[in-house]
């Protein structure tokens, strides 16, 4: 690293190519044997994480407790760079770094950090084994370490960098450690970015693409105004508005980058995006389907059957209210989606059916899978 040489190595989760990051030419040179553009960050690894938080002495106390927590780990960190060090590893966003400190016990003793990315061309499989990396990659490093065969699932991308003072963070990129343990860690308020959302919620969600065709086809025929809770990046809009081609639908969600994406897939003219909470009032109706997907089971008990008192008051006679949601399962040992205590709280079906009863609701169950399940209920005389 010295003098401007690049290893191959292995981390915790998939092969690496590392460099000094404060030496250009060496950074130059390990872009180009990637086919990466200079334009794009990559992180900084530690080896030892006392070193880690000395370099980075800007970090505040509650960022460095949860760094603590997660490290030596599976994670890459987008941490705050007001001092802006390490400009060559965050290209064209300064004032962010990306920190590594991998569980790597025979790499332990390195003092150093070095600038890191996976051991591949851009764009190609993260290799697990030495094989696996490029050949020309291997030829052209100044020291290769075999480490043998390693996971080969690429670490979590986490930004933290709300969470000193919001206690906020999201998941950039699903990878090695789970939203559930992640939450377990950080707690605070989860924030979905947008440009994974998808990605993460299939790899926590076996059945997601089940429950969502389940859902949309518990809708019913003969819509026109639908009221979606929970709208995320689109993807319940954008089914439901398949099926329903003479619909129009209001669509709400507490994240206004969400509905940003929302916007961008959903038909022009056919969806009108709002930035609220489920426990804000609803937009006024008479709505003829009200829908929600994985979104409810972030309420409490009380607060679901609040919401469902809600519902019933803007649906039209003869309207439909139909959720696909987590549950908790009758046999515990059937739970499988991760879950973030504090944030997400599934209730029984059997309570949500007295809930949806009290609030004058025809209800019943459609479909279940595990911990998953589609409610339908229909506004009663």
């Amino acid at each position: 690293m010295a003098v401007g040489g690049l290893a191959v190595f292995p981390a915790d989760t998939v092969y690496g190519l590392a460099c000094d990051p404060a030496n250009r030419v060496a950074v130059e040179r390990l872009y180009l044997l990637k086919r990466r553009s200079l334009d794009k960050p990559s992180a900084v690894m530690f080896f030892d994480l006392d070193v880690a938080l000395d370099a980075l002495r800007e970090i505040g106390e509650r960022t460095r407790a949860a760094m603590r927590k997660l490290l030596p780990g599976g994670v890459t960190l987008l941490l705050p760079n007001p001092a802006q060090r390490f400009p060559l590893a965050c290209a064209g966003d300064p004032l962010t770094v990306g920190l590594r400190v991998p569980h790597s016990p025979r790499l332990a003793g390195v003092r150093w950090p070095v600038l890191q990315s996976s051991a591949n061309r851009s764009g190609g499989a993260d290799p697990r084994r030495l094989e696996e990396v490029p050949e020309l990659i291997r030829a052209s490093a100044d020291l290769v370490i075999d480490g043998g065969e390693l996971p080969g699932t690429p670490s979590t991308v986490i930004d933290l960098r709300l969470y000193e003072e919001e206690g906020s963070w999201a998941v950039v990129r699903p990878g090695a450690v789970g939203y559930g343990e992640l939450g377990e860690v950080l707690g605070g308020q989860y924030h979905f970015d947008p440009a994974s959302y998808l990605e993460m919620i299939r790899a926590d969600v076996e059945d997601y693409d089940r429950l969502q065709k389940e859902l949309t086809s518990a809708t019913g025929s003969g819509v026109r105004r639908i009221l979606e809770l929970g709208t995320g990046t689109g993807e319940t809009a954008r089914r439901l508005l398949a099926r329903h081609p003479d619909a129009t639908l209001v669509g709400i969600d507490s994240s206004e980058e969400m509905l940003e994406a929302a916007h961008a897939a959903l038909p022009s003219g056919r969806a009108n995006l709002r930035v609220s909470r489920l426990e804000d009032a609803l937009p006024p109706g008479p709505f003829d389907l009200v829908a929600s997907a994985l979104c409810i089971h972030h309420l409490t008990g009380p607060a679901k059957a609040e919401l469902f008192t809600r519902v019933r008051e803007v649906l039209a006679p003869g309207g439909r209210f139909a959720f696909g949601d987590v549950i908790a399962p009758v046999d515990p040992a059937q739970a499988s989606t991760p879950l973030t205590p504090g944030f997400d709280h599934p209730s029984p079906v059997a309570d949500q059916l007295r809930w949806l009863a009290e609030a004058g609701f025809d209800a019943s169950v459609t479909w279940t899978a595990g911990d998953l399940a589609v409610l339908v209920a229909d506004a009663s005389d």
